[in-house]
């Protein structure tokens, strides 16, 4: 049995991992079986600090033979240090499970003796949890870099979903800041578990990898900008299929390493990441679309609404006559919004009116649209009204007014 204070390790150790997505897997359960996971199947919780609570997010263990400068489970780091057998992590998610604290599993590793060691344990980890203990709830695993092809194809038929993590975005800072890890030992198993996908969407065998596979990028620990980082994830979604790109904002853990930054990169920074990446996989835009003359995304505004200031030419847009993928380009129209002007126009002209009611926003709308050839905004756009805040005092939202005291209040209500 895992004790309490092993528990508290490897959980805390895990933190930084991102995983907070809906599961995009369909595994139904079996006769014999428990649990089962959906397509929008995980539902989340969020700590005050951002973190996703509904997975069981743990680590097998945070005894590293790796020295990544960056990461707080390095091995020169003095931390408490634990791990978990298979059968351990087996026995908590399932006792979890049942008490209907968690959904799913999401389960990583510090490398500990070398690659394929500890790749073996996590998929012998996730062939119990299928096999002896008919579990067939959502499972993401945190695949290990330069393992055995074999061990990390075998994972790949019993999880959900699998990541490799790029973590930083140029081979140049890998071999400065994680001297062990290599650009070939992360882009191989990814670009093999990718042909294995396709081939089994091409077979109609929906049982390999089902939910795909994700990434992770930190955002502030090496010198590269935006640029390099959009383009890096642009490159990733068209040759490996992966259905996410995550961006973590560095947390100093290491203040004697001369080439790390003392400071973290700040949470807009990765905020104005994930709302270009939003905008490459849905929208139909390209990286040097959204970057500014140095290769950076704008602190001001919103990528979507950066471009449209750069391009007056493209404005205005008639409402009434513009195709689904021009709408989507206008500040404060997103798809929904652009699908029920598509449907609502096909019965008569829509006048401004019409546009509020579909939730539009038109404080960010009005002055890059017409309907019916009029002109709602100003000649002069207030770029005032497309400014996130005051980003000098952007801060994660809390459910309490006093986040140290509030909480405890709150629970002595219930």
């Amino acid at each position: 049995m895992l004790d309490y204070e092993r528990l508290k390790i490897l959980t805390e150790s895990a933190k930084y991992d991102v995983s907070c997505s809906s599961s995009g897997s369909s595994r139904k359960n079996t006769k014999d079986g428990i649990g089962n996971a959906s397509v929008c199947g995980i539902c989340h919780s969020f700590t005050e600090d951002g973190r996703c609570i509904s997975l069981l997010k743990i680590l097998m263990t945070n005894k590293c033979s790796y020295d990544c400068q960056y990461c707080v489970n390095r091995r020169s780091n003095d931390v408490p240090r634990a791990e978990a057998t298979p059968d351990e992590i087996c026995e908590l998610v399932m006792n979890f499970y049942m008490r209907n604290m968690i959904e799913g599993l999401f389960l990583s590793s510090a490398v500990c003796v070398s690659p394929d060691n500890t790749m073996q344990k996590l998929t012998e980890t996730v062939y119990k949890l299928r096999k002896l203990y008919k579990f067939n709830g959502y499972i993401h695993l945190k695949g290990i870099p330069s393992a055995d092809r074999n061990l990390i194809i075998k994972a790949g038929e019993l999880a959900d979903r699998m990541s490799f993590n790029v973590e930083l975005p140029s081979e140049s800072s890998l071999k400065l800041l994680a001297p062990q890890k290599t650009k070939n030992g992360i882009f191989e198993p990814m670009s093999f578990m990718s042909d294995e996908y396709k081939q089994a969407k091409t077979l109609r065998y929906d049982k390999f990898l089902p939910a795909g596979q994700t990434t992770q990028m930190i955002v502030g620990a090496s010198p590269e900008s935006d640029g390099k980082i959009v383009r890096l994830a642009q490159g990733l979604y068209g040759k490996f299929a992966l259905k996410r790109v995550y961006y973590s904002s560095y947390i100093p853990t290491n203040y004697t390493n001369p080439n790390l930054p003392v400071t973290g990169a700040g949470l807009l920074r990765e905020h104005r990441l994930y709302q270009a990446d939003w905008l490459l996989r849905f929208y139909g835009f390209k990286a040097e679309e959204i970057l500014d003359e140095n290769e950076n995304l704008s602190e001001n505004f919103d990528p979507k609404c950066h471009w449209a200031l750069k391009h007056p030419e493209f404005f205005p847009v008639e409402i009434n006559s513009a195709p689904p993928e021009v709408l989507v380009r206008v500040p404060g129209i997103g798809f929904k919004s652009a699908t029920k002007i598509v449907k609502a126009r096909k019965y008569g002209s829509l006048k401004f009116d019409d546009l509020f009611k579909m939730r539009v926003v038109m404080k960010r709308a009005a002055s890059f649209i017409t309907c019916r050839g009029k002109f709602f905004g100003t000649e002069n756009q207030d770029k005032r009204v497309l400014l996130l805040t005051d980003t000098e005092s952007a801060k994660q939202i809390s459910f309490f007014e006093n986040a140290e005291t509030a909480p405890a209040a709150f629970l002595s209500e219930l």
